[in-house]
């Protein structure tokens, strides 16, 4: 049913995606699917910010959270044959919807952070991608 499968994590918060990347070891074990595993790192918000930041400080930044994402994704998917790492710069949300898009992604698996508010179930970036996928969506807690 799943042959491939996008989980977002957030390499500055790895312990907080070990449930997410544990759901989706089984699903994507289960399925025999191809995983994808994804980090955005945050854009700088307004241009004007953006500005006071050298293309070499950008590219470092990537870098750094590609490597990161590496050291955590790859033991963990030891067993998944198809693992494929991303990072991605932008609004979570968008860059995980589009990269669900072009990897034609069957599922999502995002963690759901634990709101401040009691009136929140999921966190904003969880609540977007599940109302805005076409894809089946799964927010592990």
């Amino acid at each position: 049913m799943f042959k491939t499968i996008l989980l977002s994590v957030d390499v500055n918060d790895l312990a907080g995606s070990e449930r997410a990347a544990e759901a989706t070891l089984r699903l994507a074990k289960s399925e025999g699917a191809e995983l994808h595993v994804m980090n955005v790192v945050p854009d700088f918000g307004m241009s004007i910010v953006g500005s006071f930041f050298s293309a070499e400080h950008n590219a470092k930044i990537l870098q750094d959270a590609k490597a990161a994402l590496e050291a955590w994704a790859r033991p963990r998917f030891s067993d998944v044959e198809n693992l494929r790492l991303h990072v991605d710069q932008g609004t979570v949300y968008d860059c995980v919807l589009r990269e669900a898009a072009d990897i034609k992604a069957d599922a999502i698996v995002v963690g759901a952070h634990k709101s401040q508010l009691k009136d929140y179930l999921i966190g904003p970036n969880a609540a977007r991608i599940s109302r805005h996928a076409t894809q089946s969506v799964f927010v592990i807690r």
